[in-house]
């Protein structure tokens, strides 16, 4: 078995029972999502302090690593939460420690989201210079004192009472985990292109990036050296691919964004009236629905792309994750009519995407400025099931689109973990290459090159 999960943070007492993370002292809200950011003002301060261990995130300390939410809680709600708390749990190592018992934390979270840094480890002066010195406790048993790579065997495999809970055998093999985003990474990116006729074909998996695409997105690069990109998190030795520096980039809404402008707009609320009265809306996915719309609006007459020519969105509604790495930033449309039509939302749809794929386009350039040789785009999660997304990324970068074979390529990053646990492969880069397959590849329109220039 292997797990994947989001990077937010689990708070335990010493007896492993839950400690609230909110006012209302509920033991049931035990867990700080991964983007809440109500740790905007701590995560500037740790920034202030220009401590050394910023260099691994980019510079700058984002309100989405766990750090900056230790310090919110210990500063917010020290009686409640953290004079209590005995363990505080990545996501996704909170669910191999409650299939094995062992309190093993997987390098994927440390490195990316704690500022743990092997050969070294954890930093003291760090933990200290932002006034949370009992972190130090016992070999800072509170956030992990051992750790191992992705994909290495837990404890005895899966405990009696796990085992029981999930209908399986006792001891069966469970890998050390990773963030959901970085399964998505082992999911997709060691895929045999042979035959498909790609830049990354014969070159190393360093030309390759993968993206990661649902309520937020992760921009997953890999070298062989240490690479720092100013305003992206990393490098971190073998967060993802054990032996490989991982930087990633990432926007803090996107799934998230496109819903929100769709179902913030009146045109939305007429069609779902419309789709209670039954007319052919009923039944059909709204973004299905609006990438046809887009295509009768085009008509032959047009390309999609530029009926968005006339209207501009900066994306950044929940701050900006990558390259700029600034939380406090809004999001902005340039181009508002005062009509609210079917065409109107339908633009305002395109034109979200197009701001997206601009941001993806700043990301890479900030990658390739710090020596990545990125030449195509691996993308899976939800929002690379929308046509749309994937052919306005590959027009809008310059770059083609490689869409997996599998269903849930995060899930098949999961089962690579277990897989690796189980010994069924030798090492995580074999597994990758024997169980990522290329479904679809997406070639971009280069005559739109000039088009997206001007936008960017």
């Amino acid at each position: 078995i292997g797990f994947d999960a989001t990077c937010s943070l689990v708070v335990l007492d010493q007896g492993f029972q839950p400690v609230p993370v909110c006012q209302d002292g509920d033991r049931q809200r035990n867990v700080v999502m991964w983007m809440d950011h109500r740790a905007e003002e701590q995560a500037a301060r740790i920034t202030n302090t220009g401590h050394r261990v910023l260099s691994r995130v980019g510079g700058v300390m984002s309100p989405e690593m766990q750090p900056p939410k230790l310090l919110w809680l210990k500063e917010n709600l020290r009686e409640s939460c953290w004079n209590k708390a005995g363990h505080f749990f990545d996501l996704p190592d909170f669910l191999s420690w409650k299939a094995t018992g062992s309190l093993t934390r997987s390098l994927c979270t440390l490195l990316c989201k704690w500022t743990y840094c092997p050969p070294e480890g954890w930093d003291a002066g760090f933990w200290t210079s932002i006034g949370m010195e009992d972190i130090l406790e016992n070999n800072f048993s509170k956030i992990g004192s051992t750790t191992c790579s992705p994909g290495i065997p837990l404890g005895d495999g899966l405990t009696q009472e796990a085992a029981a809970d999930l209908g399986l055998e006792p001891g069966t093999a469970v890998g050390a985990s990773v963030i959901d985003a970085h399964a998505g990474g082992l999911g997709v990116m060691g895929a045999d292109v042979k035959g498909f006729h790609l830049p990354c074909e014969d070159q190393p998996i360093t030309s390759r990036m993968a993206m990661i695409c649902g309520t937020s997105t992760c921009h997953m690069a890999i070298s062989e050296q240490p690479l720092f990109v100013p305003g992206v998190w990393g490098p971190c030795l073998s967060a993802m691919v054990p032996g490989m520096w991982l930087n990633e980039g990432g926007q803090s809404a996107t799934g998230r964004l496109i819903e929100h402008m769709v179902k913030g707009h009146a045109a939305y609320t007429q069609l779902q009236e419309e789709a209670r009265q039954r007319v052919p809306f009923t039944g059909v996915n709204i973004y299905s629905y609006l990438n046809s719309h887009l295509s009768s609006m085009a008509n032959s007459r047009t390309t999609v792309d530029l009926l968005a020519s006339s209207l501009h969105v900066w994306p950044d509604f929940h701050g900006n994750r990558s390259p700029l790495a600034d939380p406090t930033l809004k999001g902005m449309v340039i181009g508002l009519p005062l009509s609210q039509t079917l065409d109107d939302l339908a633009l305002l749809y395109l034109a979200t995407i197009q701001a997206l794929a601009l941001g993806t386009l700043h990301i890479l350039e900030a990658m390739k400025d710090a020596g990545h040789d990125i030449r195509t785009l691996f993308l899976c999660g939800g929002l690379s099931k929308n046509a749309l997304f994937v052919q306005i990324h590959a027009n809008a970068t310059g770059l083609p689109v490689v869409l997996p074979d599998q269903t849930e390529a995060v899930l098949l990053g999961a089962a690579i973990l277990g897989a690796c646990a189980s010994q069924d492969y030798s090492t995580i880069q074999e597994a990758m290459k024997g169980m990522a397959k290329v479904g679809k590849v997406v070639q971009p329109d280069y005559e739109l090159q000039s088009f997206y220039e001007r936008k960017y």
